[in-house]
């Protein structure tokens, strides 16, 4: 590990945050010194954000304990464009009222990550449309576009991907990188922000945002990105067979969000407790070397800190007391996925109902590969109807992922 002066860059690099800095020297001599306010940008896509977010968040948590500012920049200017980096194809445009209306359900998670308020290290939470939306067309190019090359901005990775594949990339998208360099800009200006951080896919922008602030207004700031989170088995963070593990709470519920983190593989459990939770780095050591049976307290231990963090100290004991019962008794936990029916259910529209399979061409892999289990019996007819009695029956696809099926 780098030897850093400022709190902030080891804290950072001690818990596996860091993969680029802009000007490690610089950032380091800055946050020694003073305290630095510092950015992330969200796009509110959906009325939730999902785990694929969550290291951003922890940046900004980890950023507000070593005593610095942490700016929560709400997307709602470039959510009207979507940012095109590395994905196939564009984003669907959404309306302002669907915006407004994902900013504020967004709003509510970062609530139990940051302390919110008017101190120096407090953090605040902006909405570029507020500059964005009141931009005009002419002076913008003036005063802005004149500091951006187009053929540097082609050989961009985000945009070479798109080209290199003769997959459209619209004139609106392509001005996405300019719009986010100019909320930089802003943020320098309105906030004294002087660092932005964010993914590995973000590089690009976060370079064209410090040049940019260095040219119109000579100032200096910094950017940190981290390393894309993937599991050991080389999968997307926070991708699963049932679909995204979203953070709020009216989109997944706090068992099936303690039961993501319970299922990390064993390689990733050490990693994952530095970056996703605050347990001292010697007792993570401790519980990354458990061996066998016992690294399992330790992805309890992760479920457990993972859920208290997220949705709070109550949600999480209901949790594992719910994997308890499932898994050590028998029995099934109060706050499993659940349903209601009356009289039968095809097993197909059981799996799926109960967010145990994203689609029913899954529900069918899963049955033909022997993972599909009523009440403990494995089932192999996809036609199979269940027969709901006076009881509640569990639902099982594999072994760790259930669901009831209660008597309507």
């Amino acid at each position: 590990m780098t030897e850093y002066r400022s709190d902030l860059l080891r804290l950072l690099d001690s818990r596996g945050y860091i993969h680029q800095l802009t000007d490690a020297a610089g950032l380091d001599r800055l946050a020694a010194k003073q305290v630095v306010p510092g950015y992330i940008g969200f796009d509110p896509t959906a009325p939730s954000l999902h785990v694929g977010s969550l290291v951003q968040i922890m940046l900004l948590r980890r950023l507000q304990q070593a005593g610095h500012k942490p700016i929560v920049l709400m997307g709602g200017g470039t959510g009207k464009i979507g940012d095109p980096s590395f994905k196939d194809e564009a984003r669907k445009l959404m309306t302002d009222d669907v915006i407004a209306g994902n900013v504020a359900s967004i709003k509510r998670v970062f609530e139990r990550f940051l302390t919110f308020g008017d101190g120096p290290s407090d953090a605040v939470m902006l909405d570029n449309a507020e500059w964005l939306d009141r931009l005009e067309y002419i002076p913008f190019l003036r005063d802005i576009g004149q500091h951006f090359s187009v053929n540097r901005m082609l050989s961009f990775d985000s945009v070479k991907l798109r080209l290199d594949r003769e997959q459209s990339l619209s004139f609106l998208e392509f001005n996405y990188m300019i719009l986010q360099a100019y909320d930089f800009l802003e943020l320098s200006r309105r906030a004294a922000c002087r660092l932005q951080m964010g993914g590995s896919d973000q590089w690009g922008n976060i370079v064209n945002g410090i040049e940019l602030s260095r040219r119109v207004d000579g100032t200096e700031v910094y950017g940190v990105t981290t390393p894309l989170i993937t599991t050991a088995d080389g999968g997307k963070m926070g991708k699963t067979m049932a679909g995204a593990v979203w953070l709020n709470e009216d989109q997944l519920p706090a068992y099936e969000y303690w039961q993501f983190w319970r299922n990390t593989d064993d390689r990733d459990v050490g990693r994952f407790l530095r970056l996703f939770t605050d347990l001292p780095l010697d007792e993570i050591t401790r519980l990354e070397a458990l061996q066998g049976a016992e690294i399992n307290e330790a992805k309890k231990i992760l479920a457990d800190a993972a859920t208290a963090m997220c949705r709070g100290e109550d949600a999480a004991r209901e949790a594992a007391e719910t994997a308890r019962k499932t898994f050590e008794e028998g029995s099934a936990g109060d706050a499993l996925p659940s349903m209601n029916v009356s009289g039968e259910i095809n097993i197909l529209d059981a799996l799926v109902g109960l967010g145990l399979c994203a689609s029913k061409g899954e529900a069918k892999r899963l049955i033909k590969g022997g993972g599909a289990r009523v009440a403990g019996e494995k089932i192999s007819d996809e036609a199979h109807m269940i027969a709901i009695g006076g009881e509640s029956l569990k639902v099982s696809a594999g072994k760790k992922n259930h669901g009831l099926l209660n008597p309507a």
